[in-house]
């Protein structure tokens, strides 16, 4: 029997009384520390310093600000630092930009976020970039959550309702994130309940392709103290979509507590429960040639999909976190996550070259897949300032215990392979096949630890070294119906090391330079049988970095470069006593580039957020290399409310452009043909009107030229074309 149907971590409780339970437990742990009642509020209003330089504590929230930039961010780093202090390319999605851009999802993030990019092969998978490397892990408040991108569980499609922002740091990013590849980190921040007054919004919305939704988000105060607090986030959207045939259902629940023990502890815990359920999605994109070799071209509606396809998630969560300031300033956070992602897919994959009657029929392939993902994590970190040689300084160090198990089933096909003879009149109609029972299909089993130290040394008045390391070990084992014995992946104490350093040029401009690297395990083995040495990614990045207007605005300049060491090519030889191909280390690939970008307050009602990206990825040989990712980025969006009698109008757009991406696949003679997707830009407009002092009305225009491009999926040559233009109208009550 499947180790997914035994899965001893299977919790059958409805996420609506989970959160009735916890805001229920939440609300009695109150008659419990009477201190907790009888707290004075007025505490929350006095913020103790962090830093030697005077400064208030730095606050990384951006709900509320109506601002493109924030006044810190964690995730490069376990120390709280402004963007300006930070010696790496960092980007925080705020809230304002969230909402005016009407992101919905990750997938839109990542779409208008400066230096990261997507190619969507199919429409419920896509594989996030940047600076020509693959992104393969999200953090959820600084928690990575890894997945293994073929066995992808709505991740893209995770909903940001319950997010504050997403914080995006740019290089090798091993010193928080552990192991992966050197291209960036997103790391999505949880909403908090921090409002002792009940305060919250109501949002509906409508759109092309009959796309609706609702949006509520409530925060409230339990007792009169205002010393436990909670919130409550809902959502529903209902879609069809430019695609036949494929509809999408995304619902999100969130509820959270935070509960103030004392005036420096505070608990905060929650739960979330998201769902997608998306009706005939694609599985693998459109072919790019017939079987006679000539191109297709195909209208933006064209499905590979069928009627009885679907491919259902749902993504569980549930966290406790427990904050104290220490009398002397500093810090301890201990926290536990726990995430369960469940799959279930039935799916119909339709490959090689599109058939004409008289040609031969493109292959069908149908699938069917049960997944499940649970990963546990314990972490704690502690930081605070103190004084060597006459200067005050800050320092942080952690721990964190990860644990994920992956199991995947199948039902094979026991009909469906027939093909399908002419694809151009092709409308879904494909027969649903016979399927055998579930049986095994493969597993994964991960333990993540690693143990971390950062400092940050004042050296001089303007100049500071922040210097760090982490210790990870790394343990996975995996196998599948397709392996001859499962694989085992064994790191011990992979040493990560962190440095950089801050230059105050003037009150506003800093010069900085960093070194970061970061590890990817491997499984292949050397000709006597060991394991290879990890595959090490190293960034290198010099910079100037601009604060101005209180903060309000912040900009940078940067030049960076990535290298890999220790890629597994695999050799003509077999380990002796297997059947087993032997495998040698080989410097990887670099990427040079550089970038630009400005993020904030231009001026009063103005607000920006714009930046420019530019590499040259390359192999040891010198040929470039992931090719389906762009090379150049421009990433840009501004709003602009009115002055005086029109204040209350919004207006804004923006563009993204890329150039153009490709790839070789081989064509029906069998020859290597190049697939080309030329450069575009996507733009996009929004406007907002404030009806009274509580509702406003929002219009969002995306890809308003109705350009037509398409993303790579290798095989075989598959494109998939991305979404029409589109808009969209929504109200908002606030109270």
């Amino acid at each position: 029997m499947s180790r997914l149907a035994n899965n001893r971590s299977t919790v059958a409780v409805r996420p609506l009384a989970l959160a009735v339970h916890m805001l229920a437990a939440g609300a009695a742990l109150t008659a419990i520390p009477a201190f907790a009642q009888q707290s004075e509020p007025e505490h929350t209003a006095e913020l103790a310093p962090i830093t030697v330089t005077g400064k208030g504590e730095r606050l990384a929230t951006t709900e509320g600000t109506e601002s493109y930039t924030t006044e810190a961010a964690r995730t490069a780093t376990p120390l709280s630092m402004s963007l300006r202090e930070t010696p790496q390319s960092v980007t925080v999605v705020t809230q304002q930009r969230i909402e005016d851009q009407d992101m919905q999802t990750i997938l839109d993030v990542v779409n208008n976020t400066v230096g990261v990019s997507v190619n969507r092969y199919e429409t419920s998978r896509a594989q996030f970039n940047a600076r020509g490397f693959e992104i393969n892990a999200l953090m959820i408040d600084g928690v990575p959550t890894i997945w293994e991108q073929p066995w992808s569980s709505g991740e893209i499609f995770s909903s940001l309702a319950m997010y504050d922002r997403v914080e995006v740091v740019r290089g090798a990013n091993g010193l928080m994130s552990g192991s992966g590849d050197p291209s960036a980190s997103l790391n999505l921040v949880r909403k908090r309940a921090s409002s002792a007054h009940t305060t919250g919004s109501l949002e509906v919305s409508g759109g092309t392709w009959d796309t609706y939704g609702a949006l509520g988000d409530v925060s409230f105060a339990l007792n009169d103290a205002g010393t436990v607090r909670a919130r409550l986030v809902g959502e529903y959207n209902d879609a069809d979509s430019w695609i036949d045939l494929h509809t999408n259902q995304r619902s999100t629940l969130y509820g959270t507590m935070d509960i103030d023990l004392t005036p420096d502890t505070t608990l905060w815990f929650g739960m979330s429960h998201q769902e997608n359920k998306s009706d005939s999605p694609m599985w693998g994109g459109l072919a790019y040639w017939y079987h006679d070799g000539s191109k297709t071209d195909w209208d933006r509606s064209k499905t590979t999909s069928a009627e009885w396809s679907k491919w259902n998630t749902t993504y569980e969560t549930q966290f406790v976190n427990l904050d104290h300031r220490f009398a002397n300033d500093w810090n301890l956070h201990l926290g536990y996550n726990r995430g369960e992602r469940d799959g279930e897919s039935y799916l119909f994959y339709v490959y090689t070259y599109a058939s004409q009657p008289g040609s031969a029929p493109i292959n069908t392939y149908p699938g069917m897949y049960k997944t499940r993902t649970v990963q546990e994590d314990y972490s704690v970190r502690v930081d605070g300032p103190f004084s060597l040689f006459n200067r005050e300084h800050e320092l942080a160090f952690g721990y964190i215990h990860s644990e994920q198990t992956f199991d995947a089933d199948t039902r094979f096909a026991l009909t469906g392979w027939g093909g399908i003879p002419d694809f151009d009149s092709y409308e879904g109609d494909f027969p649903a096949p016979t399927w055998s029972p579930l049986t095994t299909y493969g597993y994964g089993d991960l333990t993540q630890k690693g143990a971390y130290a950062a400092t940050r040394l004042s050296i001089t008045d303007n100049l500071t070294v922040i210097l760090g390391a982490r210790d990870s070990n790394y343990e996975k084992e995996a196998n599948d119906i397709y392996a001859a014995q499962p694989t085992t992946t064994d790191v011990n104490h992979e040493l990560t090391p962190y440095a950089g350093v801050v230059y105050d040029l003037s009150e506003t401009l800093s010069a900085y330079a960093s070194y970061t690297d970061i590890f990817q395990p491997q499984s292949e083995r050397d000709i006597t049988g060991q394991q290879l040495e990890p595959i090490v990614g190293r960034s290198y990045e010099i910079g100037l970095k601009g604060e101005f207007f209180a903060g309000r605005l912040n900009a940078s300049a940067a030049i960076f470069k990535i290298e890999q060491d220790n890629l597994a090519e695999a050799t003509s030889q077999m380990i002796p006593g297997t059947v087993e191909t032997a495998y040698v280390t080989t410097k990887g690939a670099t990427s040079t580039g550089f970038e630009l970008e400005v993020n904030g307050e231009v001026a009063e009602g103005w607000n920006l957020g714009a930046g420019y990206t530019q590499f040259d990825p390359e192999k040891e040989n010198g040929e470039a290399f992931n090719t389906r990712f762009p090379t150049k980025l421009l990433r840009s969006f501004t709003t602009y409310q009115f002055p005086g009698e029109w204040s209350r109008l919004t207006v804004g757009g923006g563009v993204n452009w890329q150039d153009d991406i490709y790839t070789y696949a081989a064509n029906p003679a069998g020859n290597a043909e190049k697939i080309e997707q030329e450069a575009y830009a996507l733009v996009n407009a929004m406007a907002r009107y404030q009806i009274s002092d509580n509702l406003s009305a929002q219009v969002n225009a995306n890809n308003l030229t109705d350009e037509k491009y398409y993303d790579i999926f290798e095989a075989f040559g598959a494109i998939t074309y991305g979404a029409p233009r589109s808009v969209t109208v929504s109200a908002k009550y606030r109270f």
